[in-house]
């Protein structure tokens, strides 16, 4: 049960760090609310059209109320997140979202269901450690307070969504991931309509703000499937490891150099798997 919490943890995590870097690239071309609610869009078509698809029973209305709890918690944070990549570094934005995301979900998993094994916490640290070497981007170790509100609200966001999605009774996951979508999209276009509308963006862009749709989804399905195979606090932490996705990428794609420390972190957060499972 323990080999399943880490596959599904890293495989949200690998679907994280891909959207993150879709969306990211998305929202320095374009308004960041009209990014969002289109990937969220895109998300929720997916959703339906896999949980119609495999005839996933009709949820109950608990579960789609902590599914709609957790869409308004994950959209938060997905503002402030696409926010904070549009106007600051990642090696600022990427490693406050991801460690305050962890712990938030870490700490109420400790205090519901007990202390995990040292061994586990010694992979916590290893895992926090390597997100945060794998996110620095630049030798600048000034960290301006102004600077984290952002990252801080993103993460919390997160990390709230994690804990709500994780009190899902049953096995459906789809249809709640659904009321998330739904839940969010609303928050959206009603933020939309308080700005006075919101800009659609090019044609040209609209493939990459797909594939931030689709990944995000991915994310949240196989992180929900992580909760409930085992510990949240393990399927946060390997969740969490999404910033070496979303830097590898940047190397492959955007041809952004790996400095020493990243290596290390990589290999920190390889380490802390292995610790963790």
């Amino acid at each position: 049960m323990e080999l399943s919490v880490v596959i599904f943890g890293l495989i949200s995590a690998a679907f994280w760090g891909a959207g993150d870097f879709s969306g990211g690239v998305a929202t320095k071309k374009h308004e960041v609310l009209s990014v969002a609610t289109i990937a969220q869009i895109i998300g929720l078509l997916i959703l339906s059209l896999v949980a119609l698809t495999l005839g996933e029973n009709t949820p109950s209305i608990e579960n789609i109320m902590w599914g709609a709890a957790a869409g308004i918690s994950g959209g938060i944070g997905i503002l402030a997140l696409y926010h904070a990549l549009s106007i600051e570094k990642m090696g600022v934005v990427a490693p406050v979202t991801a460690v305050s995301s962890a712990l938030v979900p870490v700490v109420f998993g400790m205090m519901s269901e007990g202390i995990p094994a040292s061994i586990q916490i010694l992979g916590f640290f290893f895992a926090l450690i390597g997100v945060w070497l794998i996110s620095r981007e630049d030798s600048d170790s000034a960290i301006h307070l102004s600077r984290l509100k952002l990252p801080l609200i993103a993460g919390f966001g997160f990390g709230f969504f994690m804990i709500l999605i994780d009190q899902l009774n049953g096995t459906g996951i789809l249809w709640p991931l659904v009321g998330a979508r739904v839940a969010s999209i609303s928050m959206f276009l009603l933020a939309g309509v308080y700005k006075g509308g919101m800009q659609m963006p090019e044609m040209k862009h609209l493939p990459l703000i797909i594939l931030a749709g689709i990944c995000d989804s991915g994310g949240n399905v196989f992180y929900t499937l992580a909760a409930q195979a085992g510990r949240i606090d393990i399927a946060a932490v390997l969740s969490s490891l999404y910033p070496a996705a979303t830097v590898l990428l940047a190397w492959i794609f955007l041809r952004e150099r790996l400095t020493y420390r990243q290596w290390i972190g990589i290999i920190s957060a390889m380490l802390a798997v292995v610790l963790i499972s």
